[in-house]
């Protein structure tokens, strides 16, 4: 009889190791082609680098559990949109609009800016910013690029209908306008309630313009409490530990108006816009942190004064050391964790509440 060998075992381990690598190392495409950030200081990932402003994260240490370090993140590590890029199924985070090369374009950019409002004005004593009518203007500029690339305007066109667009504004025409009235008179000027009416107008002309220029899948970042950030609890709050509750009931007032503005444009052609709660999605997590894997919730992980809230982090400055337990990281941004949190919802929504009418899981396969 034969004796068989084992001559052909190194050949056949060697097959099957390739074909584990290569399964492990194929990605599936994302579930868009392309995703498109406009917002402020919340997903700024260094549009304000080299601009000057006061309003600028690209120093440690910031970034300092990113894989890139102080990239201009105002974060200990990912933003909300990194985290919902990952999930979206992009191999890498999405640039910004002024580090971005030609190609990159066809995969979507960061168009956020630090310090930026609706309103021009907003944000203005921190110095240069983009505000959301610059970031539309850099958008056009970036469509026109892209329709170079793929040859016509139907050809980018029908590539621009594809992509999501998170939209995340407002945030700082509360915290560095209406609620700033040494520097700006809105507050003397409007309640609460006209300015959010004044806001809400401005902002769905501009939306308009986004849908005008080939935006079709838009989540609009609702925003989220204002009151309950450190700074806002080192000055306003007598315990520091209740948020802020007129700075949060304007805030309810302006995002109600989001939710209709999401309503109307669902009306128009091919339209798709929904509304991200982040609001609400806070306040859930504020209400019980400790099943969210928090143990810290009014106090920065990165800052001066009480609640580290009265100064912001400051250039070299020691974090805290269990940064993911913090929900803030300094004095105005989440943390990593927090913004994790917040992306895994606006993505896939945990209550009803979260979204509206539907989470960025379903708006990419509309």
């Amino acid at each position: 009889m034969e004796r068989v060998t084992s001559s052909w075992l190194p050949s056949l381990l060697l097959v099957l190791l390739v074909v584990a690598a290569s399964g492990r190392n194929a990605r599936a495409d994302p579930q868009v082609p392309c995703y498109f950030v406009f917002g402020d200081s919340l997903v700024d990932n260094g549009n304000n680098n080299d601009i000057a402003s006061l309003a600028r994260a690209n120093y440690p240490p910031y970034g300092i559990d990113f894989p890139g370090g102080a990239t201009g993140r105002f974060s200990n590590g990912l933003t909300t949109v990194d985290a919902i890029s990952r999930l979206l199924g992009f191999d890498d985070y999405i640039p910004s609009f002024a580090g971005a090369s030609n190609d990159q374009l066809l995969s979507g950019v960061n168009f956020a800016s630090a310090a930026a409002g609706i309103r021009d004005e907003t944000g203005q004593q921190l110095g240069q910013r983009i505000s959301f009518g610059g970031q539309l203007q850099n958008y056009q500029t970036a469509v026109q690029q892209l329709v170079n690339i793929l040859g016509d305007e139907d050809s980018a066109a029908n590539h621009l209908s594809q992509c999501i667009f998170t939209v995340g504004m407002g945030s700082n025409d509360y915290l560095n306008n209406y609620f700033m009235p040494t520097v700006y008179g809105t507050s003397r000027q409007y309640t609460p309630e006209q300015y959010a009416d004044v806001l809400a107008n401005q902002y769905a002309q501009q939306l308009r313009a986004l849908y005008n220029n080939g935006a079709r899948k838009v989540a609009l970042m609702g925003v989220g409490q204002v009151g309950c950030s450190p700074n806002e609890l080192a000055q306003q709050s007598p315990n520091g530990v209740t948020c802020v509750e007129r700075i949060n009931s304007a805030i309810e007032i302006f995002n109600q108006k989001v939710v209709d503005l999401v309503d109307q444009f669902n009306t128009l052609p091919g339209a798709h816009f929904t509304y991200i709660n982040a609001y609400g999605i806070f306040e859930d997590i504020l209400r019980s942190p400790g099943s969210h894997g928090l143990t810290v919730t009014n106090t920065g992980c990165c800052g001066v004064g009480r609640n580290n809230g009265q100064v912001t982090c400051l250039p070299y400055q020691t974090p805290c050391a269990n940064r993911a337990e913090y929900l803030f990281w300094d004095a105005f941004h989440p943390s990593e964790a927090a913004n994790i949190l917040v992306g895994r919802r606006a993505y896939s929504a945990a209550l009803p509440s979260d979204v509206h009418p539907v989470d960025l899981q379903t708006l990419a396969q509309l």
